[in-house]
This record gives structure tokens, C-alpha cells and sequence, in this order.
């Protein structure tokens, strides 16, 4: 758990300036994460197969598109892992004024 503690002499205006600024970055993440579903999933039904078997049992040589394809699948994977740690962060985060 993240408490954040916010200490400003208009308290509840700055608590709500911060509030709304970590939603805004919020939906902007999900909105990222979307879209990297979406390219994902192109992947996944081009080759018939989960991202899972991607990475346990392809090589850029199983890819129509080699090491650039093989890079862009893997790199999506990449990123949807990094946003969806980012986003379980901000969410978790307590307000304490």
C-alpha cells in the first residue's frame, strides 16, 4: 500500500488537484493498455496461438515478419506488463490529508 500525505495550506483543493491528476493519468494508462490488447491480439490471431505459446515457442524465424515482428509481439507483451504494474500502483495508492 502507497499512503500519500498531502500537506498545503488549501489541503482539500491540492488533495483534489492531485486526486483528479493520478485519474487523469489513470485513464490515460488504461487507454494505452487498450491499445496494446488490441495489438497483441493481431498477433495472437495471425498465428493462431496465445502470447504465452509465442514466448515459450517461437523464434523470429517461426514469424512471417522475422526479428521486427518477433521484437514488436514480444515488445507489446512488454509494455502491457509495465502498464498494468504502473496502473496497480495508482490505484493502490491511499490519500491522507
Amino acid at each position: 500500500m502507497i499512503q500519500l500525505q498531502i500537506q498545503s495550506e488549501s489541503q482539500d483543493a491540492a488533495l483534489d488537484l492531485i486526486r483528479s491528476a493520478i485519474g487523469a493519468e489513470i485513464s490515460r494508462m488504461n487507454l494505452g493498455l487498450e491499445a496494446t490488447h488490441r495489438h497483441i491480439r493481431v498477433f495472437e490471431e495471425r498465428y493462431s496461438v496465445t502470447s504465452e505459446v509465442f514466448l515459450r515457442d517461437f523464434s523470429a524465424e517461426n514469424l512471417k515478419g522475422g526479428d521486427q515482428e518477433y521484437v514488436a509481439w514480444a515488445g507489446e507483451l512488454k509494455l502491457s506488463e509495465r502498464i498494468e504494474a504502473q496502473l496497480g500502483t495508482l490505484r493502490n495508492i491511499q490519500y491522507a490529508a
